[in-house]
C-alpha cells in the first residue's frame, strides 16, 4: 500500500463529514473519541482500491475473511471504554489496525492480538508509516488475553464471541476496568459492556451488531458453525 506525500484535502473533508454525520449526529459525544476519529486516516487501513469508500457508513473487507469495522461501531465501542490518557488498553482482533490506532491516540499504551500473521504485519506497517509507536502487536489466540501486561483499564474485542472469555475478565483492572465485547450467535450479537470492581462484574447491553467470529480456546472453534 502506497502512502501519499500528504493527507489530501479530499480525505480530510471526508473524515470531517464522517464524524459529523455518522458519529456526532448518532450520539457519539466523547470529544476525545471524535478527535481521534478526525485525526486517524481510515483509508490508510484499507486497500488502495477502497480508499474512495473508506469513510462510508459500512465495514470493508481486508482479507483473511476479516473486515474493518463500520466507523460508527468503532466510535461506539471506543466511547464505551472511557479511555484516559494514562490507560493501558488491550484489543482482541487487530484486523486492519484502525481500532488500535484510534485507541493509541487516546491511551498511553495499546496491546493488540491478531491470529492472522499477514494482517498483523500489514497493521504494523501502517502504524510505522503514521509514526504511531505506542502499540504492541502479538500474533496468537486473543481469547486468552495477554496476561504479562495485565491489568488493563480497558479491553475491547472486535469479533463476535459465543460467551465472555473468563481470561479477559480476569485481566481487567479491579478498579473500574471495562470490557467491551459483542456476544451472541455467529450471525448476530449484542454489544456488552462489563465493568469490574474488585471481584464483581457489572454488565450492561448496548446495540445489536454483527461481527466476524472470535476464534480461539474461549471463543468459536475454527470452522465451527
Amino acid at each position: 500500500m502506497k502512502r501519499p506525500s500528504r493527507d489530501h484535502d479530499t480525505y480530510a473533508m471526508a473524515r470531517e463529514r464522517m464524524v459529523e454525520e455518522q458519529l456526532a449526529r448518532r450520539g457519539i459525544a466523547d470529544p476525545k473519541v471524535l478527535m481521534a476519529m478526525r485525526f486517524i486516516p481510515r483509508h490508510f487501513f484499507t486497500e488502495e482500491s477502497f480508499w474512495g469508500k473508506a469513510y462510508g457508513d459500512h465495514p470493508l473487507p481486508i482479507g483473511q475473511g476479516q473486515t474493518i469495522s463500520q466507523p460508527f461501531m468503532v466510535a461506539l465501542m471506543t466511547q464505551a471504554l472511557k479511555v484516559e490518557e494514562n490507560d493501558r488498553v488491550l484489543e482482541i482482533g487487530t484486523g486492519s489496525g484502525y481500532q488500535a490506532a484510534i485507541l493509541a491516540k487516546m491511551a498511553k499504551k495499546v496491546f493488540t492480538i491478531e491470529r492472522h500473521a499477514v494482517l498483523a504485519k500489514r497493521a504494523r506497517e501502517v502504524f510505522d508509516r503514521l509514526n504511531i509507536h505506542n502499540i504492541a502487536i502479538r500474533i496468537g489466540d486473543g481469547t486468552i488475553g495477554w496476561s504479562e501486561f495485565a491489568p488493563y483499564s480497558g479491553i475491547v474485542v472486535t469479533a463476535g464471541s459465543p460467551d465472555v472469555p473468563q481470561p479477559l475478565l480476569n485481566q481487567l483492572s479491579e478498579d473500574g476496568g471495562r470490557l467491551v465485547i459483542p456476544v451472541g450467535e455467529r450471525g448476530f450479537q449484542r454489544l456488552k459492556v462489563i465493568t469490574r470492581t474488585g471481584d464483581r462484574w457489572q454488565t450492561t447491553e448496548d446495540v445489536g451488531c454483527t461481527f466476524v467470529p472470535l476464534v480461539g480456546k474461549h471463543g468459536w472453534a475454527e470452522g465451527e458453525k
